[in-house]
């Protein structure tokens, strides 16, 4: 039953708030930290199952009147028991999302890679116009964008382009761009438009720290070399762009955005600490993927997500079967709306799994 669950979360909530009531705890740093932690996660769901019991109880009230020898006031019971069930009914759902574990990445940065694939020249322009996409989408949830690494071709479009975005739950609402994302319009560059069928892939990568993925200083190589791409003559001229490899995996990460080799050494360990951490947890995640009896995509970015219909002026995501027709205002940043249905789609699938 879902409501013993409740109780045991209860039970544990108290014995935190016990701990940390303790004088003695604000010396501990680290147990302190944990339990306020664990204390603002239960925080949530704790205060709607109080609200939950608090329904039960009033619930329970109403009953009893409904065997009154007063008519009216049988009558008046039977309709707020009425609306009472149809709020029951609402809260459980909304205790039952609160009960799915937590996605241990929710909190973390990320780094999105975003490649242009097949299409040339116009897989690249979308490939553009997908960063800005995200750009403006960050802009709105003030999350801040860094550049970590870019290939830009001369029309204005990317080869490829690498970016860490910042903030809060970022994670949580971008962790679904993972995939193929094609697109079907009219080239610049086509001059009989006829309409092209183009892919970018999109990899977005939780930020991870070195403890998390336990790398050695003996298994990385780290070289320098001169940047290719923009930045005037000192970027050209200096050897500041920086290549790291981990040498056991073969993992390769570059980085000559920054003018300073120590910077581009920063984001460049940043982004391998971040693929190695991703590459883990996909293992972890493939030995139990059957035991799931439905997700929102396996986040593969071999996997077509999503197509961008710019004649009918259409979004379709074919993992929801999700179609808008707000084509140039998604692109725009305007994300919300997608990325809410797919929250709710993925929330949907994880409560099969929630037994009453």
């Amino acid at each position: 039953m879902i409501e013993n669950k409740l109780e045991n979360i209860e039970k544990r909530f108290l014995e935190v708030e016990k701990q940390l009531s303790d004088h003695g705890i604000t010396s501990r740093v680290d147990d302190y930290k944990n339990l306020s932690k664990e204390h603002s996660a239960l925080q949530p769901l704790i205060h709607k199952y109080r609200d939950y019991k608090r329904l039960l109880d009033e619930i329970k009230g109403l009953e009893s009147l409904k065997e009154s020898s007063d008519l009216e006031m049988k009558l008046m019971a039977q309709s707020e028991l009425e609306e009472l069930s149809r709020k029951k009914a609402l809260m459980t759902d909304e205790l039952k999302v609160l009960l799915l574990p937590k996605d241990p990445n929710e909190e973390k940065n990320i780094i999105i890679e975003i490649r242009a694939g097949t299409g040339g020249e116009e897989a690249a322009l979308f490939a553009g116009d997908l960063f800005r996409m995200y750009c403006r989408y960050a802009d709105t949830r003030r999350w801040k964008v860094d550049i970590m690494d870019s290939n830009p071709t001369g029309l204005g479009g990317f080869k490829e382009v690498v970016f860490g975005l910042s903030g809060e739950k970022v994670w949580k609402f971008l962790k679904y761009e993972r995939g193929v994302h094609r697109v079907q319009r009219v080239p610049e560059t086509e001059a009989s438009g006829r309409i092209h069928t183009s892919a970018i892939s999109v990899a977005v990568l939780p930020e991870a720290e070195e403890v998390e993925v336990g790398i050695k200083p003996d298994e990385i190589r780290i070289d320098t070399y001169r940047a290719s791409g923009a930045g005037g003559q000192h970027v050209n001229k200096t050897e500041s762009a920086i290549r790291i490899t981990h040498i056991p995996t073969g993992l390769v990460v570059a980085c000559q955005d920054e003018r300073s080799q120590m910077k581009n050494r920063a984001k460049a360990m940043k982004l391998m600490l971040a693929k190695l951490y991703e590459s883990r947890q996909k293992a972890q995640e493939d030995a139990i993927i059957s035991e799931r009896r439905n997700q929102i995509g396996s986040g593969d970015r071999s996997e077509k997500i999503r197509t961008y219909n710019f004649p009918q002026n259409r979004i379709t995501d074919h993992r929801i079967n999700y179609t808008t027709h707000r084509l140039k205002e998604v692109l725009e940043g305007d994300l919300d709306e997608m990325i809410n249905a797919l929250i709710a789609a993925d929330q949907a699938a994880q409560l099969t799994d929630i037994k009453e």
